[in-house]
């Protein structure tokens, strides 16, 4: 494994790391803490030191899952988990630094911890980046020893950008992969002249860069892939990183067509985020042990070649610019 400097936190941290968005299984399929715990385990034990969870996966049960750990295991684990998502309906007007609080004080007894190594605001309305008070409020939280840093999870690049302008902001998470390239433009330059860590989620674009569906693939009712696929929940940026399916799938055939046969689809993926230094981690999820360490294995392989990467770029523009590239 390999390790990068996650911005002004001083945390040196492994640069392909774990998200538990569906760490208790299959989207839609429950919560299996049996298989939670082993799939943290074995990121754990592969090298990962840095899991990134929330405190509305599976209604607390993957904070608790995460915490569990942290207490069978010896190794320095950095843990980002987030708030503000349980605030409905989930606008700007119910954001109240009281509110946040106590999101951050149930996230401690849920994670069994007294200090949270960095929370991070979850995708907040974008109005909230403009209230100086709810940033203020984390810098008291810091002061009373109940978090080390503070975050954001930003849906646009406009509010990465906006972001950047309170101090106590340490880190950025955003979308960003093969379907989703515009935070390379200029949100990963500003945050890297202000000290910031980038935190890459949805890295293979829900599953889509695995090559692994069809357009026969059927998805659990439960599974956001399934009832999502217009934005019907929540931004729909969020599900197949904000591509319609159809147009996924035939970007991902052209794209399998034009690689080496010394990578699969998915090592390509996570290589093409790794290729930019001022990305620290990568966290893509798994919902199996298996998946933890195919993911963490494209950290090994060679960089891409530049002809990989003109072919990226070009069936990026062909395909899914038109669609994604100034969305979000």
């Amino acid at each position: 494994m390999k390790y990068r400097l996650l911005g002004k936190t001083g945390f040196n941290i492994s640069e392909l790391s774990l998200g538990t968005w569906q760490v208790g299984g299959r989207w839609g399929t429950g919560f299996n803490r049996n298989l939670a715990n082993k799939i943290l385990h074995t990121a754990i034990d592969e090298g990962v030191n840095f899991i990134d969870t929330a405190d509305v996966y599976e209604s607390g049960e993957s904070e608790r899952a995460v915490g569990a750990v942290l207490r069978e295991t010896n190794e320095r684990i950095y843990v980002a988990t987030k708030c503000g998502r349980q605030i409905s309906p989930h606008t700007n007007e119910g954001y109240s630094p009281l509110v946040l609080r106590t999101y951050v004080e149930d996230s401690l007894k849920r994670l069994n911890t007294d200090c949270i190594d960095l929370i991070q605001l979850h995708c907040p309305p974008t109005e909230v980046y403009y209230r100086p008070e709810i940033f203020g409020e984390f810098e008291k939280l810091k002061e009373e020893g109940k978090i080390l840093n503070l975050g954001v999870s930003v849906e646009k690049i406009e509010e990465g950008i906006k972001a950047l302008e309170y101090d106590n902001v340490t880190t950025i998470q955003i979308i960003y992969n093969i379907f989703r390239q515009r935070a390379h433009e200029r949100l990963f330059q500003l945050a890297a002249i202000r000290n910031v860590g980038i935190i890459v989620r949805v890295p293979l674009a829900s599953g889509l860069l695995t090559g692994k569906f069809n357009k026969d693939t059927n998805f659990d009712a439960g599974d956001h892939r399934y009832f999502n696929r217009s934005g019907e929940a929540f931004d729909v940026g969020e599900t197949f990183s904000g591509v319609p399916f159809h147009i996924g799938l035939q970007a991902i055939e052209e794209l399998q067509s034009a690689i080496s046969s010394d990578y699969t689809l998915l090592e390509v993926a996570l290589k093409w985020i790794l290729r930019k230094n001022e990305v620290t981690t990568v966290i893509p999820g798994a919902s199996s042990h298996e998946q933890v360490s195919a993911n963490i294995a494209a950290s090994e392989k060679p960089e891409l070649s530049k002809r990989h990467l003109y072919e990226i770029e070009r069936i990026y523009d062909t395909h899914v610019r038109a669609y994604v590239h100034q969305q979000w």
